[in-house]
This record gives C-alpha cells, structure tokens and sequence, in this order.
C-alpha cells in the first residue's frame, strides 16, 4: 500500500504539479487502483477529475471516461496533453481517419485517457472494440444525469449498467457535483453500484458570495451596475429563461461598452462554437445563456455568475453557480428575480410531457427554490442543508450574512391580500388583486363588480409594486398558489388558514429600496495591488502569448491561481518555479524559462523606478537643506528641468508647497490654473497646449510645478 501511495503522490506532483491530496481523493484513487469500484460527490472546482486520472494512469490499460458533453471532453483532454499525458476522445467533431487512429492506439493500449459520449459508447461497434483493449478503469462523469428525477436527465445515461454485466473486473467510479439523496440513490440503483463506496465531500463552495435580490422591475440596469461595479474586466455568465431575453440582453450590454456574446440552442452551431471558443480563449467576455450553456465548461477564472430569471431548482442554481470561481479565488452568483418568473416556469412545467409523478417533483423543486430565494437567514447554510450538508454557523459571505434582512409582522396585510383572493373568486392574478386593493377606478373592476367589495380600497397603505413583494412573498410561503389553467390566477391553499384567522403571526422581508448609483468601484482582485498590479499583467501577457501559439485557451498553461502564486513568490530559477503550485514537470520544461524572464524584467525595471525615487528623495533632501535649485542642479550634474520635475512630484504628493518652489503671485497661478482647467481632461498631460494658450508667458518648469499644485489640492 505504501508504495501506491508514493506513486500517486509522484504522480500528483510531477505530472499535476500538486504537493498534496485534497477531500477524499487519494482513498478514491487507492480504492479504483485497487479494483473496486467508487461513487464521489464533490463540490465543482474539488478536484474530481484526478480521482479518476490518476488511477488511469496507474493501472494498465486505458480509462475510458464517459462525458455528455463535446465540450468537456475537448476541454480536458487539452489540458492533459499540455500535462504530457496520453489522452485523446472520440466524438463527431472528428474526421474519420482522425477517429481510425484513435481507435488504433486504444486497441494497442496507447492510451492513458479516453473520453467518449454515452451514446457512442453504447453501440455495438464501439462495445466490439472495448471487447480487444486492455481496459483500466471506466469513469462516469456528470453521473445525476442518470436520475429521471434530477435536473439534466439523459436517457443514454440509463444503459450503462451494462458496463459492469460486460466488463465485471473493470472499475467503476460514478461522479458528480450535484445530487440530493434521491438523486444519489437512483445512481446507484441505475449504474449498479450498491457495492460501491460512497464518498461525499462537502458541498460548500466558500468562495462564492451569494446574492439574490427581488427584480422590481429594473433588472437589466440592475445587472449592468453590478459588473461595472465589481467585475467590469472579468469573464462571467448570464443566465436567462428565454432565447429571446439572451440575444436582447448580449445586445444590450455591447451597447453599453461590455463584450457580450449570446448562446443559445436556437444559434447555428458554428455560431455557438464560435462564441464558446471566444470566451474559452479571451480575457473579459460574458456569455450571456440559456441554460444549454456551462455544463462541463471548466474555464476557473470565471468571476462571476448571474440570473436574471429564477432557476427551477435548487441542484440547478447550485450547478450554474458552480461554474464561478472554479480557481478558489473569491467570485459572485449574483442573482435578480420576480414573480413572474414562478408563473412562466410552472406554465412549462404544466404543458411538458411528463407524467403526474414528474410533474410534482418538479412543483416540489420550484417551491423549495423560491423558498430558497426568499430567506432571510444564511444562504449558505440552507443550500447545503438541501443537499445533506451542514453549516455550523452563518457564513458571512452572503447577502443575508452581509446585509441582514429586516422583518416586519406582515400579518394585517397578508389578511388583506388573502382575503381579496378569496372575495373576487380565487380567478384573478396580481395586477388585478393590487388594483382592488388599491382602489383603482377602471372599467373591469366595476365589470365584475369589484369595487363594492369591502376589500375595495383597503391596501392604499402600500403602492402596486409593494402589493407585488407581499403577493410573492406569501406564494413563496406556500400560502398561495398560482393556477396555470386559470392562466395566472392565484387560489389559496389550506395553509393560509392560521393567518387568515389571526392564530398565526406573519413576518415578512422588508423590500429595500434598491440603489441607482452607477458610479464605479472596480475591485482589484486579492493580492493585487498598485505596486505589483503591472506584473500581474505582463504573466497574464505571456500566458496569453503561449496560449494562442498553442490555440488552447490561458487557462491550460496555467491557472490564475498558480500566477498569483509566481506574483506572491517571484521565483527566480528553475528550482524556485517547480516548487510553484500547478507547475508539473512538462510544464517547468516548457513554460519556466519564459515567466522567469517576465519576472526578472519586471525586478529590473523596478530596480530603475527605484533609482528614480532615491534621486528625487536626494533632491528634497537637498532642497529642505535649503540649498537654491540652481545650486542643487549644479551640484547633482542634473539638467534644471530634472529638478523641477522631482519637485513637481512631491508638490502633487503634498510634501512640498508650491510657493516655497516658484515665486509667482496668487493672481498668475490662478491664470494658470484657469487654462489647464480648461483643458480636456487628455489634454491636462501636455503642457505645451497651455503654454501656447499664455502666448509663452511662463517657462515649463512653472507649468509643471502649477499643475502638481492642481492634483495635489
């Protein structure tokens, strides 16, 4: 046993470029080198992929990893290649001769990796020719595809039970990153996995801060303040429900400066393929999605991710929010939602296919989502209370941990709204209600007669957006339900009782009133600051350099968390940069020598400005002394002009005043100052603009003393 231990560390570290093992992994990877077969559930971004990578390269043969999706595969075996490692898929995007070779080289058992669709996988041919290869281990990735119950089902998924009735000494291992218990049980009853051990890493994903906020009827705006406040120059996702709202709000966030690219099952595929790839290779793109867009997509350094619609379960928001911050580095599931959303999602949930059963799982899913929304206790610990895990105290990295929700007793008001359901005939939706309740004088509400109600009237306390909150808010506490035959009316249930009698207190969220400041706080990201900012920037260059000689995208070569390490630690040979996280040994051979040069130009060009700022500190030195600047000139060897500048520089640092600098009376220096003032903002930096503009009056060394005067007030 210890000896496999030492193998898979080595491996861990030489190839992967990882000192040490994290949740579960390395009992997962002895149990399938061992022969016997895993079920693993861990959070997106935990590392499931080694479970199965290294045992298929320990083991001899070929690992044959099922995946749903084009794009995973494709994506991973990039990565393993650029590792040095033998990897290679199978799926339609290759010509026949391509897929011939590969088909060869897992027959002659040339292959570490081979990542294959449920649906080629399961045909005869492809089932003859697993029958001749020497296979190590098969590998089910997105298992709760699986479940009929779960929220991405794939009836492929359902047939490769038969994998253990045909390859019984085979090991198996089914992973997912989200599964409730049902959902659990169902794989392992479908795959045939009741010998399997079942390993279930937590589910929290710490580094995302969760925020959802009720869309009053500002959504777009609201979205648009939130990625220039935070994530202005970061790649993120948009969700939306429809295909329509996606191509009308890709278009609408290009118009506003941002690059945005829609994706949706209605494009051409090129078009998707196109738009996939862009975001995959390219710094600062948001996709904005229906949900056909994500899954198996394992770019890490996406900053965040936004709803503006509500999801239709709880696995789905944790799945599409799991594609942020995928690197550990702090990220956002920002997301806005209405009423309206509860209407449209259970209007398609009622006009589906699907049978009863189905249909109240899935009622059942939304109401625990919308509940979800509505909390005023920690987020996090209700999403992984759901999925059977468990917080011990709030996580403070959430919007109701942040900004705690106020209540208020709802009670009265919540009577109110009830009882104007019940009078005008549980038939109408909330627009209708609120204007009762309001009191509004429109034709159809005396058409029905309405307005002799003694309900008529009684909500003028609260305007119509007001009556929206408390109308979605007692649907999200299940004391009111939407008829979707009654095209949108709403009917009380049998819960509502207590609060309609009074034998039950009501206490509500209070809406705040949300922000329209659009100035911009653009947050650098932890670690980075103005004095190692520009180094940042030139690894990020030369990582986008290789990436595109190589035509993978950036974050093959490395992580934005291995380039924080090399900004943290600055290594300066060989040596130094393998000890770097991420850095295996095929990476050091092929990328150390060029960040090495990025890091050593950047320390010598920090040596210069260094130099420059000993040399204007001599210059004040010199100057509080009380040395005159000609003297000071003449005995530095400086040319005048290079000791006004450093003087210029600490008048703008508020070190010096600019009267004890020039001799000009206060009536000049506010001539001076008017011109530059009048200057665009571009033009401030040049002075001969105003030198021109005082017909020559004053020499550059004042201008340039004035100005710093101007930035320093």
């Amino acid at each position: 046993m210890k000896a496999t231990e030492n193998k898979e560390l080595n491996i861990l570290k030489t190839v992967f470029g990882y000192n040490e093992f994290r949740h579960s992994q390395q009992d997962i990877i002895q149990r399938l080198v061992n022969g016997e077969d895993a079920v693993v559930l861990m959070p997106t971004g935990g590392g499931k992929s080694l479970c199965y990578q290294i045992p298929a390269m320990l083991r001899p043969g070929v690992g044959i990893i099922v995946s749903p999706l084009i794009a995973l595969m494709q994506d991973q075996v990039s990565a393993l290649l650029q590792l040095g490692v033998k990897a290679a898929f199978l799926n339609s995007t290759l010509d026949a001769a391509t897929a011939r070779k590969i088909e060869q080289q897992l027959g002659a058992g040339e292959l570490d990796l081979l990542y294959v669709a449920p649906e080629r996988l399961m045909t005869e041919s492809f089932l003859n020719l697993l029958d001749r290869s020497p296979l190590a281990l098969f590998a089910i990735d997105e298992a709760h595809c699986v479940s009929q119950w779960g929220h991405d089902f794939r009836p492929e998924y359902i047939q490769l039970s038969v994998l253990h009735q045909r390859y019984p000494q085979v090991p198996r291992i089914a992973l997912t990153a989200t599964a409730d218990e049902t959902t659990r049980v169902e794989i392992i009853q479908r795959l045939g996995l009741e010998h399997a051990e079942l390993y279930v890493s937590s589910f929290d994903r710490p580094n995302i801060c969760y925020r959802l906020s009720q869309n009053q009827g500002n959504a777009r705006d609201a979205l648009l303040r939130f990625i220039l406040n935070e994530h202005e120059t970061d790649a993120g996702i948009v969700y939306c429900l429809s295909r329509n709202k996606v191509d009308q709000t890709a278009e609408w966030l290009n118009k506003k400066g941002l690059k945005a690219l829609p994706y949706h099952a209605g494009m051409p595929a090129s078009e998707r393929q196109h738009h996939q790839h862009r975001f995959l290779n390219e710094d600062n793109i948001i996709i904005v999605a229906t949900i056909a867009f994500g899954m198996g997509i394992d770019k890490p350094d996406v900053r965040f991710v936004a709803h503006l619609n509500l999801p239709k379960s709880i696995e789905a928001y944790y799945q599409e929010t799991g594609r942020a911050g995928r690197d550990g580095l702090p990220a956002t599931a920002w997301m806005m939602y209405g009423l309206q959303d509860v209407i449209t999602l259970k209007q398609m949930m009622e006009s589906s296919a699907a049978d009863e059963k189905h249909k109240r799982v899935e009622r059942h899913k939304l109401d625990s989502m919308l509940g979800f929304s509505e909390l005023t206790s920690c987020r996090r610990q209700a999403l992984l209370k759901y999925f059977g895990d468990h917080l011990d105290q709030a996580c403070g990295n959430c919007d109701t941990c942040l900004t705690p929700v106020e209540t208020w007793d709802a009670t009265v008001v919540a009577q109110k709204a009830l009882s104007c359901v019940h009078r005008t005939g549980q038939r109408f939706g909330v627009n209708y209600l609120s204007d009762v309740l309001l009191g509004k004088d429109n034709e159809r509400i005396k058409s029905f007669a309405h307005d002799k109600l003694g309900v008529y009237g009684i909500g003028s306390e609260l305007n119509a957006r007001q009556w929206r909150d408390i109308f979605r808010q007692l649907i999200a506490r299940n004391l009111l339900t939407v008829d979707i035959q009654g095209h949108g009316g709403l009917r009380l249930t049998e819960q509502c009782r207590s609060v309609l009698r009074g034998e039950q207190a009501l206490m509500l969220r209070k809406e705040l009133k949300q922000e329209k400041n659009t100035a911009r706080n653009r947050k650098q990201k932890p670690g980075i600051n103005e004095s190692n900012k520009y180094l940042w920037e030139a690894l990020r260059d030369c990582r986008k350099k290789l990436s595109e000689q190589l035509d993978v995208p950036p974050y093959v070569i490395f992580h934005d968390a291995t380039l924080m390490e090399m900004l943290q630690r600055q290594p300066q040979n060989r040596q130094q940069f393998s000890r770097i996280s991420g850095v295996g040994e095929h990476k050091l051979e092929a990328y150390a020598d060029e960040f090495l040069q990025v890091i050593q130009t950047h320390a010598e060009k920090e040596k210069r400005c260094l130099t420059v700022s000993d040399t204007v500190e001599e210059t004040l030195k010199l100057f509080k002394q009380g040395m005159s600047i000609d003297d000071i000139s003449k005995h530095r060897s400086l040319k005048l002009s290079t000791i006004y500048a450093h003087l210029a520089e600490k008048i703008e640092q508020g070190v010096l005043p600019l009267n004890e600098v020039v001799d000009i009376d206060e009536k000049k220096i506010k001539l001076i100052q008017d011109e530059i003032l009048n200057l665009d903002e571009q033009d401030r930096a040049k002075l001969k603009p105003v030198y021109d503009a005082l017909d020559g009056l004053f020499d550059y060394d004042l201008l340039r003393c004035v100005r710093a005067s101007l930035v320093s007030g």
